[in-house]
């Protein structure tokens, strides 16, 4: 499994925008809702399991979108399952973490 990833710094927090790879470029909708999956925001490269892992530990603010990703981040104790989003049957989860 691969992810879709974007670091940068936001207000000296590092920030993580992480995304199952296959949503990269994908428009999810719902009713009068549509999300882009876009490759601007999640998509500065492409990671396995492992760093993912490892970048999800150590970021303050987390975007996730996904099955895999939000399940790996949940294993991690990272965010509540009472704070997953659900949009056209992909979970959203966003962490804050300062």
């Amino acid at each position: 499994m691969q992810y879709s990833v974007r670091t940068t710094n936001y207000q000296n927090q590092s920030m993580l925008n992480i995304c199952d790879a296959e949503l990269l470029g994908k428009k999810i909708i719902e009713g009068d809702l549509t999300m882009h999956i876009s490759e601007n925001y999640y998509g500065e490269r492409f990671v396995e399991k492992d760093e993912a892992e490892s970048l999800l530990k150590n970021s303050s603010i987390i975007n996730m979108a996904g099955k895999e990703t939000v399940s790996l981040s949940l294993k991690l104790g990272i965010g509540s399952e009472n704070a997953v989003k659900i949009v056209s049957d992909v979970p959203f989860l966003i962490i804050f973490n300062i």
